[in-house]
């Protein structure tokens, strides 16, 4: 049983903060359907006998593809790592990708899936980001804020039980009544899940550059905390579950393909910089270029080419194509990263579970370096758990810092 992620790296335009692999150049997207498909053919051959626990179709811009080419994914999908009835099917959308007839559209596309129809997904993701049309077109969004509306309304009326809307907070230009604003609407919209991330300003990018160039400025840190702590608030009111730092749900719709990644459940992804993870100690991910992804995967490879181990950890391991590469984690890392994954969800880190899988001293070890967030209420022992408390999670990264090892 795995998680399934599937990149499609084709965007109309890119927004001015983004840094995943992407591109404009839509002519390929047929060449990279039938290569996508082959790396999942070949995965299936490697990892024989699993089955998918979620599927989540992101970008990119999924909704570039058209209903066909993604019936071909999921189909193919469907057949080398066979879904449960209840198996979770995300796909993110922009909200100007969805039209009028989107009902229509989706109930028009067939699968062989439990031998009916059934829409493309049964989870929707939809990058809003601001509902202020002013800040929309400072981040070069192709939408305004009438027509993200209009496409949350539109999915409800198709019948889309599970809405998820993403939201940025300390964008340039966004008060503390903008903010307040977007969350007024976001609440008002029915929606059953809500991803909000602070902006971050990745290098490279249109707005790193500007930000370089003076041209604009990060968020005060004291606005931050204060959306921040107006997000908690407004989404305790509505009634959602606060069950990761970034991510808030009405109870029974936390996303459960995301909840894998914190929990340390195999997954694999597909695409141009996709990262794989087989649950044990190795992760693997494919170069972030879109031509040589098609040249390889369009060939169909034979199983056994792909996914090399890391060796004794001399650094990541690449396929003879240079497609790939894989490294295998040290313990120690393996550590660290089940501290930082279990801190950021409500959860916490099971510490019975911590000393199971790392031995005795690295329990002692947790306990002595979290002793001095205990103390001062960042964190909070209980039940067999380590929790940050919410004054914390503003601060979660220095936190989780201290109780890692080099």
């Amino acid at each position: 049983m795995a998680g399934i992620y599937v990149h499609i790296p084709f965007c109309r335009s890119r927004c001015i903060y983004c840094d995943f692999f992407s591109t404009t150049d839509e002519e390929k997207r047929d060449a990279y359907v039938s290569a996508l498909c082959n790396e999942i053919r070949f995965t299936a051959q490697t990892y024989p006998h699993t089955r998918a626990h979620t599927i989540y179709i992101g970008g990119g811009t999924p909704s570039q593809l058209s209903p066909t080419q993604l019936a071909r994914i999921l189909s193919t999908i469907e057949e080398h790592f066979p879904p449960f009835p209840d198996t979770e099917i995300t796909i993110e959308m922009n909200p100007d990708d969805i039209e009028e007839d989107v009902k229509c559209r989706m109930e028009d596309v067939k699968c062989s899936m439990f031998n009916v129809q059934w829409s493309m997904a049964n989870r929707l993701s939809l990058g809003i980001q601001t509902f202020d049309d002013q800040i929309l077109r400072f981040l070069r969004r192709r939408n305004d804020s009438a027509t993200a509306v209009k496409a949350v309304r539109s999915l409800q009326d198709a019948g889309i039980k599970n809405i998820s809307i993403d939201l940025i907070y300390g964008l340039p230009g966004q008060t503390m009544e903008v903010w307040q604003r977007d969350l007024d609407i976001a609440f008002s919209l029915g929606i059953q899940h809500l991803s909000a991330y602070a902006l971050s300003f990745e290098e490279g990018t249109p707005l790193w550059q500007m930000r370089e160039q003076g041209r604009v400025a990060e968020a005060d840190e004291a606005l931050s905390v204060a959306m921040y702590e107006a997000l908690c608030d407004r989404a305790e009111a509505a009634g959602f579950r606060h069950y990761e730092i970034s991510n808030f749900a009405l109870p029974g719709f936390e996303s459960r393909h995301n909840s894998s990644y914190w929990s340390g459940k195999p997954y694999f992804g597909f695409g141009p910089g996709a990262h794989s993870y087989d649950g044990d100690r190795t992760r693997w991910s494919n170069r972030p270029d879109l031509g040589e992804y098609i040249k390889f995967w369009g060939k169909s490879p034979s199983a056994g080419v792909l996914h090399p181990t890391g060796g004794d950890r001399e650094g990541p391991q690449c396929s003879m194509f240079n497609v790939q590469c894989s490294i295998n984690l040290t313990l120690s890392e393996l550590y660290n990263e089940f501290v930082m994954c279990g801190l950021r969800t409500c959860e916490g880190v099971d510490l019975n579970e911590l000393e199971a899988r790392f031995g005795q001293s690295r329990l002692e070890y947790i306990l002595r370096m979290a002793a001095p967030h205990i103390a001062d209420g960042r964190l909070l022992q209980s039940e067999g758990r380590l929790r940050l408390t919410r004054q914390a999670l503003m601060v979660s990264d220095d936190v989780m810092s201290d109780l890692m090892v080099i």
